[in-house]
């Protein structure tokens, strides 16, 4: 049986271990399949590759896409991705400047809040790849503004936080098109489909579906088993490619294992023998 873990993020996004670290704690717990999902980026695919060349590990290419659906914004996810089509990564470079936007404007906030950071503490921080909130988190954290990455989000950057400063995003269908247009397999990641109801949820993946969307992630780290029946019953309603994954950030999400989740992850080995084929491998 093996073992499988499709979404994980490493430094290039907001993982806290390299690309090469992360390869050889997946070898290290016995995982046979593990694809890296960073947010906005593929940079990160060619070291973990290389790493992978001597280990009995499968490593499939990845990204995590933030994208805007009525006014909400949902990640989807992209697998078996063409990294060299140029039309793609000219296309995230855009996706990663409107992080660098949203970032002066929260840290406008921070300072009218009396918090003292500054660009250069997140640069170093971040030290390589896409800069993102948990970056802050650690900075606020590191000069004792909060005590824990829970409060930084809690009290600052999360939805209902202090310096809380929307993202501007595409719109999901443009998203599945970025990902189809450069070879890739479109997913919808961790699909909570809070504030709907069963009719309403149904309804979303339904028009995602006609936009292009080809699965869900129906197995996630911290999914209860309501959660993954209701998602099953969507994917096999609407004839959806299922994939799974932990979800793991390292030391940054500390109750989250490679591999595991919180301990009950488990992915199936049809999942993967479907997305091969449907990306053409």
């Amino acid at each position: 049986m093996s073992r499988i873990d499709l979404h994980t993020h490493t430094t290039f996004s907001d993982g806290s271990c390299s690309p090469t670290e992360l390869v050889e704690l997946a070898s290290h717990k016995g995982l046979d399949i593990l694809a890296i999902t960073d947010h906005d980026t593929t940079d990160g695919l060619s070291e973990a590759l290389l790493a992978c060349k001597d280990l009995p590990l499968e490593l499939i290419p990845g990204i995590e896409l933030s994208a805007q659906y009525h006014n909400r914004e949902m990640h989807i996810l992209g697998y078996f991705i063409n990294l060299t089509n140029s039309q793609f990564q000219d296309r995230l470079d855009a996706l990663r400047s409107t992080r660098i936007e949203r970032l002066h404007q929260i840290l406008d906030r921070l300072h009218a809040l009396g918090m003292d950071i500054s660009l250069e503490d997140i640069e170093q921080t971040s030290k390589i790849g896409t800069i993102g909130r948990p970056h802050i988190a650690q900075v606020l954290i590191a000069k004792g503004y909060v005590k824990s990455m829970k409060d930084a989000f809690e009290q600052l950057l999360g939805s209902r936080g202090k310096a809380y400063i929307p993202r501007v995003v595409p719109e999901a269908h443009e998203i599945i098109d970025w990902i189809t247009d450069a070879g890739g397999i479109p997913v919808l990641a961790h699909p909570y489909w809070e504030g709907y109801n069963k009719e309403e949820s149904t309804t979303v993946c339904q028009t995602l579906v006609e936009q292009g969307l080809q699965g869900l992630e129906v197995f996630y780290g911290t999914f209860s088993a309501r959660h993954i029946s209701f998602n099953l019953g969507l994917a096999k309603q609407f004839d959806l490619l299922m994939t799974g994954g932990s979800d793991f950030h390292g030391a940054l999400k500390p109750d989250i294992a490679l591999g595991k989740g919180r301990g009950s992850l488990h992915v199936p080995s049809k999942v993967v023998e479907r997305l091969r084929v449907a990306a053409g491998y």
